[in-house]
């Protein structure tokens, strides 16, 4: 039995997901929010063209990412030993977007407007009449040497806004648009901008026009004064700025909403709700250092970019980041190799350590799952229904949109009910989810892993309303529920994973 954790307060562990959010309206901010709590705990950053045998020990603490945008991070069990479990929480920290696009500086009508490009599925027409900022990473010239680096700019006010046509100029019951010429938004008045440049020198115009260059440079592709503010919030000259990967994103804060503040109204809730909560549950699993020290495992989470748009990319779940982290992890020198005779069995044989860690190992593939609508309850399966605040939802397909299945299941009940010995709360509330069988399924990231890695999986997550949405709404006390469930499962797993082996 392990020593009593402390009782997670709710409302306070909301707050601080809502802080989290607010922090991260894009996969580079997030991930940097995510460093930052791992940091606070004490993880160290390593690189993944290091050697990891010489640093990453047994009692360690790491984190990596790829991209500025994925992360991974690992606590390495004291008595840690090569081809050993790995108990994993996986998520991903992008969401559907709209993000300026390489050349964006437009106008029509005497407005200054912003050429965007979709990214993902979102449920665009929520993205009308918003006050939107812009966030992301800037590329610049680091200092006398010119020599590039990535900086993470937020301009946090509302400089951008797509107008809807009024309804005296269409009656339609229905809101259609073109996604390429109406989801178009306005930055400004060209007046205006004119006022403030006094209209450009013609000096200026003809030094432009002289150089040579292989593409135009930022303040020639996107408006002169995006640039300056770009650069201004990046502590560097406009000269300095050589490109940026920038997203809108919804300037009205995150925030706990309902008469007793028993929701999250927010943007980026899928997947950040998730990708916070292993954050989290990883730290908190830290609480009793004698509990790790004396662990036989690993505990990893890992958030990847790129989920929305199908994850095949380099940062993404689809590509070899985690692979090539748990095969270098299998094979890790445990405490006591060195005086281990490499030849006296199997179970010291680096040959076969990874195909014995992911044989012992699970995965959480945690995604935010659809809370009941009560608009629109008939889209739901009767005896499915999702509800806020009531825990998180197992996900199970029978066409293997998701990689649950019954050990899968049993195993999450177990760790529900354990959280309770743990902290001395009540158990965590589950529920399942399954679509009806006349809708269609969306899918995560758990199949693609529990393929490519042969590791068991379960695939669940908080419920909430209006998935994909500019502004979406969760359960503030389902964030706790999910920081113990995975927080529990560290912990727990490797003791108890040989009950799970079936064949």
């Amino acid at each position: 039995m392990h020593p009593t954790m402390r009782k997670l307060d709710r409302r306070q562990e909301a707050l601080d997901f809502v802080s989290f959010l607010e922090k991260s309206p894009s996969p580079f901010h997030a991930v940097q929010s995510a460093k930052e709590l791992l940091t606070e705990a004490g993880f160290e950053e390593i690189k993944e063209r290091d050697s990891w045998s010489s640093v990453c020990k047994p009692g360690g603490k790491y984190y990596l990412t790829r991209n500025g945008s994925t992360i991974i991070a690992f606590i390495i069990g004291g008595k840690w030993k090569p081809g050993n479990a790995i108990a994993a929480v996986v998520a991903h920290t992008d969401s559907p977007v709209l993000r300026l696009k390489p050349v964006s500086k437009k106008q029509g009508e005497g407005f200054m407007q912003v050429g965007v490009e979709t990214y993902g599925g979102g449920i665009w027409h929520t993205w009308f009449d918003r006050d939107l900022g812009v966030a992301g990473r800037v590329i610049v010239r680091d200092g006398h040497d010119f020599r590039p680096k990535a900086k993470l700019v937020k301009l946090d006010r509302p400089i951008l806004r797509i107008p809807t046509l009024a309804i005296h100029l269409d009656r339609s019951e229905t809101f259609q648009f073109n996604k390429e010429t109406q989801l178009f938004p306005i930055a400004g008045l060209v007046e205006a901008e004119l006022n403030r440049t006094g209209g450009g020198s013609k000096e200026e115009e003809e030094e432009k026009k002289s150089e040579t260059r292989p593409l135009k440079t930022p303040s020639e592709r996107h408006h002169p004064y995006l640039v300056e503010l770009i650069a201004a919030e990046a502590g560097v000259s406009p000269n300095d700025v050589l490109d940026f990967e920038l997203v809108l994103f919804d300037t009205q804060k995150p925030c706990l909403g309902g008469l007793h503040e028993e929701f999250v109204f927010s943007a980026r809730l899928d997947n950040l709700g998730m990708s916070y909560c292993a954050v989290r549950g990883l730290v908190d699993s830290l609480q009793d250092t004698d509990v790790y020290e004396s662990e036989s495992g690993i505990r990893l989470i890992a958030l990847f970019d790129n989920e929305e748009v199908g994850s095949t990319s380099a940062q993404g779940a689809n590509s070899d980041v985690l692979p090539a982290v748990l095969r270098r992890l299998s094979v890790l020198p445990g405490a006591e190799t060195a005086s281990m005779d490499s030849t006296s069995d199997e179970g010291s044989d680096p040959a076969t350590a990874f195909e014995r860690s992911m044989a012992a190992s699970f995965i959480i593939s945690a995604d935010m799952t659809h809370a009941v609508n009560p608009n629109y309850a008939y889209k739901y399966e009767a005896d499915h229904k999702p509800q806020i605040n009531k825990g998180p939802a197992i996900k199970i397909n029978a066409n293997q949109r998701y990689a649950t299945n019954s050990p899968g299941i049993v195993l999450m009940e177990d760790m529900a009910n354990r959280a309770k010995e743990l902290d001395g709360d009540d158990n965590v509330p589950l529920q399942l989810f399954v679509v009806r069988n006349d809708s269609s399924c969306g899918s995560t990231i758990g199949p693609m892993l529990s393929a490519r890695l042969g590791v068991r999986t379960v695939d669940l997550g908080n419920p909430q309303l209006s998935m994909h949405s500019i502004r979406e709404t969760g359960g503030s006390q389902d964030v706790s529920h999910a920081v113990r469930l995975f927080r529990t499962f560290f912990v727990e797993y490797t003791g108890i994973e040989h009950l799970y082996e079936f064949h």
